[in-house]
């Protein structure tokens, strides 16, 4: 399922075209390549090393630097927008982060680059985002009334927008795709409980990207699986997906991630899941859970593109027969 889901989830951190103009470029400098051309050694100078071969390193080593800088600047950039008070502020900043996490997916050195960032506390993306863009409302409700009284002004956050919540599934998505330990993270901020409120509360936008944020944080994370199991996490998916009043795409989704759930637990007796297929069972039905395992087997041969068609048709089939019975 590892392969598969980075492939079907990545695409989804894209940039709004539409989106604010910060958007991070990490374009090579003009001299860098004249350099890279001047530098490279004779068959004479290649056992040894040549001036031109230090200079090389030198601008390696001075571009590295530099793009890391644009790294950190483009997070603290975007961290500061979703910490903001008003939601327009933050929705900027996490299409910011979006447009930041689009660039970094393009390259094993930025993504690298963007782990080693993710070991700063001040730069961590997902402790900022369920403390500020994907938290209840509720928590922000007036306990007192003590601050009329005060001398201090009370600090009012606008509650978050539906774009916004979205928006910030998908930066999550993205920051555990691209850095394993933003799962771990995401565990001691109880992803899954917040999650799956979202997916029980929230809009057909909201749903969908949750349910792609849902397989990010669980992939190889034992911890989130097991939240995601106390929390009865299959029941809300396949109630969803047995409702026949709700949006098509919605229940297509829901088939693709038990396809994906299923394929990650598969074969595994250890895992916290390991009676998702009795669950189903009793939840789908035989016929439709059968359909489910078999299905989930699929693509393992085949191209990320091909896989994703591969996937749409059997959630399709799946969807069909839960109709069927």
């Amino acid at each position: 399922m590892g392969n598969l889901a980075i492939t079907s989830s990545i695409d989804q951190v894209r940039p709004d075209s539409k989106g604010d103009s910060k958007e991070m470029y990490l374009k090579k400098p003009l001299w860098s390549e004249a350099v890279k051309r001047t530098a490279s050694p004779s068959a004479d100078e290649s056992n040894q090393t040549s001036p031109a071969m230090v200079v090389e390193d030198l601008v390696s080593f001075l571009t590295d630097q530099r793009v890391y800088r644009e790294v950190t600047l483009a997070l603290r950039t975007g961290i500061r927008d979703v910490r903001a008070e008003f939601s327009f502020l933050r929705v900027r900043g996490l299409r910011n982060l979006l447009k930041f996490l689009r660039t970094v997916s393009e390259s094993d050195s930025t993504i690298q680059m963007f782990t080693q960032s993710q070991t700063v506390p001040e730069l961590q993306v997902v402790p900022v985002l369920f403390r500020h863009s994907l938290k209840d409302s509720e928590e922000d409700s007036v306990a007192s009334l003590d601050h009329i009284f005060s001398v201090e002004p009370m600090k009012i956050n606008s509650p978050s927008t539906d774009a916004e919540v979205a928006l910030a599934l998908r930066v999550l998505e993205g920051c555990c795709l691209l850095h394993r330990e933003s799962t771990i993270l995401a565990h001691r901020q109880k992803a899954i409980p917040v999650l799956m409120n979202i997916l029980s509360n929230r809009g057909v936008a909201e749903q969908d990207a949750c349910l792609d944020a849902l397989i990010s944080i669980m992939l190889d994370s034992s911890a989130n699986q097991m939240d995601f199991e106390s929390c009865n996490g299959i029941e809300e998916v396949t109630d969803l997906i047995r409702d026949k009043q709700k949006d098509e795409n919605l229940r297509l989704k829901c088939g693709e991630f038990l396809l994906l759930l299923i394929g990650q637990v598969n074969g595994r007796d250890k895992s916290p899941m390991a009676t998702v297929h009795d669950d189903l069972r009793q939840l789908l039905g035989e016929k439709s859970a059968s359909l489910i395992w078999a299905a989930s087997q699929f693509g393992s041969t085949l191209d990320p593109e091909q896989r994703l068609t591969a996937l749409h048709i059997q959630a399709r089939r799946v969807l069909e027969s839960i109709d069927m019975y």
